[in-house]
């Protein structure tokens, strides 16, 4: 990356100018969070003791990841810069993503122990992130616990798993109590209900009632649908297609960008998926080169309107057609120029509030060059996304930018000034992303021209000093060889 450094230094800097003071902690929101999916057991194996017939060479099978190796690898998540960490399903299951549940009241022995999770959940806390359980309920285990006592309550889906009836109202009242106790007695921060949209709508209205009694949790949903009550944001509907169509390769086009930009405000957003096939996938069958590609979706995601989930493996530009290929362990010996990456845009977006709920103009759309502003009352960005394959430019006139400013690029240490028609110019090689922070144009740094001659003057002097101690060293021997 050009002069990476450099801009990863003014990244720093920026976000040390921007950070909000703590009491801006209080009214935090999910629109605020950045979301990092993992599945534990596909995550990292600290604990050889719950290792039970686990076979890491069959995707299908359990591969021993735990609690412990979330714990053990929970800096890497904060050092990435998510607020929010969701660890999929954690109770007693069939399957290793935690989804065909055998009973509510356990934790999937493969995990680990009550304890364990309640040190995840403290260790976790200790570096700000927030914690995020799945629920699921439509693709339970035939062996349920409550299947042989209330068969009554599910209905048999085509692969045999079951799914419970939460019109019933038993049903409603059985998962409301058992999920009330779970979170009276951890301190999570949020449950993501499975398959909402297969959920009656009241039950999600009254299950959402009853837990934020208890705690204002964050509930979200993992399935595109239309919003419904009770839940704080659901996945936008038509987001990931759109996205992944503009960026799987160069010279696209992004005419759809704009249409979900304009809805995404508020919802969860996501470009990867734990429930189907990898991004990477994508980028592979179109023959594109997935570092690239992922650098400018990375940047689309994290600069855009709504909640950013990022599966775990999209740093690593994981692949993966379909489950369970898509769910592999996660490799972090990896090059990290894709994560540094991710991490610089994070550190961006947790800094600024412009960039998170700030609003947004599109200022130019053509064939895969996209240009537009995020901005509040107090910050101005403009992001600039060559998705083709030519360099681009576009002229931005003084009314969206102001007068007298001038645009720092973080990441291509690319710097823009107004010109003598009050115009700013903005080019980009091909397939490149830029953001831009809009400030005051400082014209000559008057201070580092003082320091500067300041450090020249000593520089000087010292060498002046050198120099006189050279000849009097010389002067001193000569006189003492005469004698």
């Amino acid at each position: 990356m050009k002069a990476k450094w450099i801009g990863s230094v003014l990244i720093g800097m920026l976000a040390l100018g921007m950070v909000q003071p703590a009491a801006a902690e209080e009214t935090k929101t999910i629109e605020d969070e950045i979301i990092y999916d993992v599945l534990v057991d596909r995550y990292f194996n600290k604990s050889i003791q719950n290792d039970y017939d686990v076979n890491a060479q069959d995707p299908a099978d359990f591969s021993g990841g735990d609690f412990a190796g979330v714990v053990d690898q929970v800096l890497y998540v904060k050092e990435m810069g998510f607020t929010v960490l969701s660890i999929g399903p954690v109770f007693s299951s069939a399957t290793y993503d935690g989804q065909q549940v055998l009973d509510y009241n356990e934790f999937e022995r493969h995990f680990g122990t009550k304890e364990e999770f309640k040190t995840l959940l403290e260790e976790v806390h200790d570096q700000d992130i927030k914690v995020m359980v799945d629920v699921p309920t439509q693709n339970l285990s035939k062996d349920h616990t409550w299947a042989v006592e209330n068969p009554e309550w599910f209905e048999e889906n085509e692969d045999g798993t079951l799914a419970l009836d939460t019109a019933n109202s038993d049903v409603q009242e059985a998962l409301i109590e058992t999920f009330s106790k779970f979170v009276q007695e951890y301190e999570v921060d949020g449950l993501k209900l499975q398959n909402a949209d297969q959920l009656d709508a009241g039950f999600i209205k009254d299950f959402s009632e009853a837990i934020k009694e208890i705690r204002n949790i964050y509930l979200i949903n993992d399935v595109e649908m239309e919003p419904v009550e009770g839940l704080d944001a659901v996945v936008l509907p038509g987001a990931e297609e759109a996205l992944r169509n503009s960026y799987k390769q160069f010279d696209q086009g992004s005419s759809d960008v704009p249409a979900v930009m304009e809805k995404s405000a508020g919802h969860l957003i996501r470009v990867d998926s734990l429930l189907g096939s990898r991004f990477t996938a994508d980028i592979v069958a179109e023959r594109g080169f997935p570092p690239t590609r992922w650098r400018l979706m990375a940047t689309q995601l994290l600069t855009m309107p709504g909640i950013p989930i990022v599966q775990y493996g999209t740093e690593t530009a994981m692949n993966g057609e379909a489950l369970p290929e898509s769910h592999q362990i996660l490799n972090m010996a990896v090059d990290e120029e894709l994560i540094d990456h991710i991490t610089n845009l994070t550190t961006l977006r947790n800094s600024s509030a412009a960039l998170r709920t700030g609003d947004t103009e599109v200022l130019h759309e053509e064939d895969g060059w996209l240009v537009y502003k995020r901005f509040n009352d107090e910050e101005s960005w403009i992001v600039a996304i060559n998705n083709t394959s030519s360099t681009q430019s576009v002229t931005l006139p003084a009314d969206i930018i102001g007068s007298d400013k001038e645009l720092q690029g973080l990441f291509e240490s690319d710097r823009v000034r107004q010109e003598a028609n009050g115009e700013y110019r903005i080019s980009l090689e091909r397939e490149l992303a830029e953001t831009y922070h809009v400030t005051d144009e400082t014209g000559f740094n008057k201070a580092y021209i003082v320091a500067l001659a300041v450090l020249y003057i000593v520089f000087m002097i010292f060498l002046w000093v050198v120099w006189r101690k050279g000849k009097q060293r010389k002067a001193d021997e000569a006189a003492k060889n005469k004698e």
